[in-house]
């Protein structure tokens, strides 16, 4: 009897132990948005897209007005939010003109050797889920190693996209290889059509008798071009626009019907399947990336658009987890962060004019470049009873921060076997300084050093050197409209020497760059910045080109496919409620 009321003290004392374990540790809840600009939430001056709930989370909270994505583009921008670190450090940074997965069956990805903050946050007994975008890749050698999936970087549950929405994923929307069609084969199709009309003319004029295995080689070559091409945008669908559950196929090619609802549920399920343990949910919106898609309860509804639909329709999303916390009363305990990958790609803009990029309000230039509209997005921190309502910073943060400051929160040490470039974000959001601890940012495009970031100490100043700019075009519009994105070296930029300097505290718009004549420290500003860089230069290590064009290609070995005939590649295993989440 003895023993038995022993043992039954132990285990009360155990359990209350685990619920005051539990208890001690925020919950974490990160909203990321895809290609969202800072001028399209309401709390960001929008007068006409209707954003309550995100406007809702910004009153509850901190909002952060210089809020800035480590990248431009969404695979290193998402490598660096994971990791806390510049994507260069971990090879998730192109040298190339492709800078993000395309392929599902690409090698190339998130490197097993990288921390995540969802690996730290396991370690420290949280439930942890990704729901909805990826596009930090599947496998490296084979298709069942899954190395780059969000199950092999510290993720309990996926559910979502593995690679990204694209216009090609949906019927009638486009496609973003317009240009290499253009390239590889409409032009060598024009050629070869050249050719045989000038070897039909020489025959004609009885200049030339080519033999009929030449015209039979041309035709074969058409033939097969034209082939290939069909082929392409026959299949590419199927093979790359796939949902997945965990490392399970559920539905190829994806549904657009009523997708947000079906992630919506299943990340609502989630949280509350996990109430009373620790958790971190990663929602990770495919909105608002092109192709575009909203449900009948939202489309035709905004003033924008088939863009304000899905703006809209995204808000919902954000409003029904804001009230499963409410309802689970875990508000108070959850830490919600809401932001976006980069800013709005200025030049979505259809065949028939219909603008489908987003606003970056009053800043210059657009997502795949370094000006501020390119990287300055919204920063929504809440937190009830631990972080103020209502305040707004205008200090420089990164979404690289988020990574030391989940860390902290849940008690995980950082790695100590490499360099972390994100900062604790609480001491700022708690107003127990007034400083961001980043003196120096450094905004690449792809693997390349665009520009540097002072904040120096003891001053107000904001200073922002470019070492080049991107040529926009048409010539002076506000993007790269000829290219569909802005890129990073050679004809297309323009290099500064000396680098084209602006104090961004005072000129946000980078409307004015300085000059010796303009600003006296000129040249003792510059300097100070070079001289970071090159520190920071130092600090780089050689690694694996995850973007190299080796492991940007398609590689029919590594491709995934639900059924097994051929590559129809053709299931739906959705439950429409999308109640799965462990």
């Amino acid at each position: 009897m003895a023993w038995d009321m022993m043992t039954l003290l132990l285990l009360l004392l155990f359990l209350c132990e685990t619920q005051s374990w539990a208890a001690s540790k925020p919950n974490f809840v990160l909203l990321m948005a895809d290609d969202l600009g800072i001028g399209d939430p309401g709390c960001y001056g929008n007068k006409t897209l209707r954003t309550p709930n995100i406007d809702r989370l910004a009153r509850g909270g901190v909002k952060l007005t210089q809020h800035l994505a480590a990248s431009p583009l969404c695979t290193p921008s998402r490598a660096a939010f994971m990791t806390g670190r510049y994507p260069v450090r971990s090879g998730m940074a192109s040298q190339s003109q492709v800078g993000v997965f395309l392929f599902s069956a690409s090698s190339g990805g998130l490197p097993p050797s990288e921390i995540t903050f969802a690996k730290l946050l396991k370690d420290q007994g949280y439930s942890t889920a990704l729901i909805g975008k990826w596009h930090l890749g599947i496998s490296c050698h084979d298709p069942g190693d899954f190395c780059h999936h969000p199950t092999s970087h510290g993720f309990d549950y996926f559910h979502g996209l593995p690679l990204t929405n694209m216009r090609d994923c949906k019927l009638g929307e486009g496609s973003v290889f317009t240009a290499a069609f253009r390239l590889l084969v409409l032009l060598p199709m024009q050629l070869i059509a050249l050719a045989l009309l000038t070897l039909v003319v020489l025959k004609w004029l009885g200049l030339f008798r080519a033999p009929p295995c030449a015209f039979l080689f041309l035709f074969l070559l058409a033939t097969l071009l034209l082939g290939l091409l069909l082929g392409f945008l026959h299949y590419f669908r199927p093979l790359n626009c796939f949902l997945m559950r965990n490392r399970d196929i559920t539905q190829q090619p994806m549904s657009y019907d009523n997708l947000t609802q079906r992630l919506t549920a299943d990340a609502a399920h989630f949280l509350r399947r996990n109430a009373e343990t620790p958790f971190l949910l990663v929602l990770s919106f495919l909105h608002m990336h092109t192709a575009l898609f909203s449900s009948k309860d939202f489309a035709g509804k905004s003033q924008h658009g088939s863009y304000g639909d899905a703006a809209e329709e995204m808000d919902w999303s954000v409003g029904q987890i804001l009230d499963v916390l409410h309802e689970l009363k875990l508000a108070n305990n959850t830490l919600v962060y809401f932001s976006s990958d980069q800013g709005a790609h200025v030049e979505e803009v259809t065949v028939k004019g219909e603008v489908q990029g987003g606003s970056n309000g009053i800043y210059k230039g657009g997502k795949a470049n370094n000006w501020e509209g390119g990287i300055r997005v919204p920063g929504i921190v809440r937190w009830p009873g631990v972080i103020q309502a209502g305040l707004e910073i205008d200090e420089p943060t990164s979404n690289m921060d988020i990574f030391p400051t989940v860390a902290k929160l849940a008690g995980s040490p950082l790695p100590q076997d490499r360099v972390i470039d994100g900062r604790d974000l609480m001491p700022l959001l708690q107003m127990r300084t007034q400083r961001s601890e980043h003196e120096f940012l450094f905004h690449y495009c792809n693997s390349y050093l665009n520009a540097v970031r002072w904040h120096p100490p003891n001053s107000t100043s904001i200073w922002k050197a470019f070492f080049f700019t991107p040529k926009f075009s048409p010539e002076g519009a506000n993007g790269c409209f000829d290219t569909h994105v802005c890129f990073c070296y050679g004809q297309y930029v323009t290099y500064h020497d000396p680098p084209l300097l602006f104090e961004i505290s005072r000129d946000p718009r980078e409307r004015n760059p300085l000059t010796p004549t303009s600003e006296p420290r000129f040249w003792e500003i510059l300097e100070a910045m070079q001289e970071a860089a090159a520190r920071h230069a130092r600090t780089l290590q050689d690694v694996p080109n995850q973007l190299s064009l080796g492991n940007l290609m398609w590689k029919p070995w590594l491709q995934l496919c639900c059924s097994s005939l051929g590559l129809s590649c053709q299931c739906d295993r959705e439950d429409q409620d999308g109640r799965h989440s462990p």
